[in-house]
C-alpha cells in the first residue's frame, strides 16, 4: 500500500514510518501540519492515511479537518484517523458521507503491528476500522430501526461497526459462515438497507448503528 502518515510529533511519526516500511508497507509521504497533510493527500492520493486529529497550526483539530477536506475533493479517499483524542462533531462528519474507506483508532488502544496493518488494509479497501472506545463515544439513542434488531444480530452489527469481517465476526461470535449471513442480511433488511442501495451496506449500517444516518 501506498501510504502517508500524518503526525505532528517527530518520534511517533519516525516510529510509524519505520514500523509500516518494516511491514513491508510503501510511506510516500509524510507531514507535521494540517495544511501540508491536505496538499499531500490531494496531490497523492495515497491507498491510505494515518492522520492525528490534533496537528499545527492551531493544534485542536486541523489533521481531521484536513482529512474532510480531501475526501469532499475525492470522495471514498481511505484515511484512517490515529488519535489520542474523539473529536465527536468532525468524526461524525467523516461518517455521513457513507463512501467507506474511513477508521478511528484511539492510539492506546492500537497494541499490535498486525492489529494496525490490518485496519489499514481494511481502510483502504473502503471498509472501516473503528475503535470500540470511539464507538462508544458517538453512540446516540437508538432508533426505531435498531429496536426491531434481536440480541444477535445487535451483536453482529456492532462487530461490524468496528470494521470487522464476517469472518472475523463468525469466530468472534463462534457462528456459522451461514449464520453470519443470515444475520447480516435480517439487519440490512430491518433497518430498511435494500440490495439495490448504490452505498455500501455495511456502511450504512453502521452510520445507523451510531445514529448518523438520515431517516
Amino acid at each position: 500500500m501506498r501510504i502517508l502518515v500524518a503526525e505532528d510529533l517527530y518520534l511517533l511519526r519516525d516510529g510509524m514510518v519505520r514500523l509500516l516500511e518494516a511491514c513491508g508497507q510503501s510511506v510516500v509521504a509524510t507531514a507535521s501540519t494540517g495544511p501540508e497533510t491536505l496538499a499531500a493527500l490531494l496531490e497523492l492520493r495515497p491507498d491510505v492515511s494515518v492522520i492525528d486529529v490534533r496537528m499545527p497550526p492551531t493544534q485542536k483539530d486541523e489533521g481531521l479537518r484536513a482529512a474532510l477536506a480531501a475526501r469532499r475533493e475525492v470522495p471514498g479517499l481511505p484515511v484512517l484517523i490515529l488519535s489520542q483524542h474523539v473529536e465527536q462533531l468532525y468524526a461524525r462528519e467523516l461518517l455521513t458521507d457513507g463512501a467507506g474507506g474511513v477508521g478511528y483508532l484511539l492510539k492506546e488502544s492500537v497494541f499490535e503491528a498486525d492489529q494496525f496493518i490490518d485496519a489499514l488494509e481494511r481502510v483502504a479497501a473502503g471498509g472501516t476500522a473503528m475503535d470500540p472506545a470511539v464507538i462508544s463515544k458517538l453512540l446516540t439513542s437508538s432508533t426505531q430501526r435498531l429496536d426491531r434488531l434481536t440480541e444477535r444480530e445487535h451483536d453482529v452489527l456492532s462487530l461490524m461497526a468496528e470494521g470487522l469481517s464476517n469472518q472475523a465476526i463468525r469466530e468472534k461470535l463462534f457462528l456459522s459462515e451461514s449464520a453470519v449471513s443470515k444475520y447480516t442480511t435480517s439487519l440490512f433488511g430491518k433497518l430498511g438497507i435494500s440490495e439495490d442501495d448504490g452505498s455500501n451496506r455495511r456502511v450504512m449500517a453502521v452510520l445507523t448503528y451510531l445514529g448518523l444516518a438520515d431517516g
